[in-house]
């Protein structure tokens, strides 16, 4: 994995997107410019987040999909609706990941400077119900995540992949100007040998 090209000279801070094929995650360092995830996000909220855990990953979603969908077997036509229509809050799925835990063939580099970074974290902290992360009590995919209440609600025309491109925007990365798919989010990554 190489940083994409950038700025010659200063700080650099290696943040990721992954892609699970339809959706896309931000994941960030667990500590860097100042930021320490863990004060908002304590990894004792999941059931066993690793012990070497240096990234922490964030998605947005619609929360009845996000908390009745965990795979695709589980997707009825109604949460698809209701999805797509916006009848139902968001939430933020917040993941402690070691880096043996990211997959090098869906993983996409992003190299930022310190301000960038913190342009992006504040993305992901305005997602936040008046800036403050609220678990949602036993809610969880695996050992290593947990489910945050969020802000805003998905629809066709704000989806998770809508939200990590507006996050990138922010901190000055270039991605597609409507991001609904994931591959208008890692197709501009992928030009620019994000990989």
């Amino acid at each position: 994995r190489g940083d994409p090209p950038g700025p010659a000279g200063g700080e650099r801070i290696t943040a990721f997107v992954v892609s699970n094929g339809v959706h896309t995650d931000l994941v960030l360092p667990l500590q860097a410019a100042g930021i320490d995830w863990r004060t908002d996000f304590p990894p004792a909220q999941a059931r066993a987040a690793p012990a070497d855990a240096a990234w922490i990953g964030f998605g947005w979603g619609d929360r009845e999909f996000y908390l009745h969908t965990p795979t695709w077997a589980e997707l009825t036509l109604r949460r698809a609706w209701g999805a797509a229509v916006g009848a139902n809050p968001s939430l933020l799925h917040v993941s402690w990941l070691a880096t043996a835990q990211l997959p090098p063939d869906r993983t996409w580099v992003i190299s930022l400077t310190p301000a960038q970074y913190l342009r992006l974290a504040a993305h992901v902290r305005a997602s936040l119900p008046r800036g403050r992360a609220v678990p949602i009590p036993g809610a969880h995919y695996g050992p290593d995540d947990a489910f945050y209440e969020a802000t805003g609600r998905y629809h066709l025309f704000a989806t998770c992949n809508t939200w990590t491109g507006r996050g990138l925007r922010a901190a000055g990365v270039t991605v597609s100007r409507w991001t609904p798919f994931d591959f208008n989010v890692t197709w501009w990554l992928a030009a620019r040998g994000a990989r």
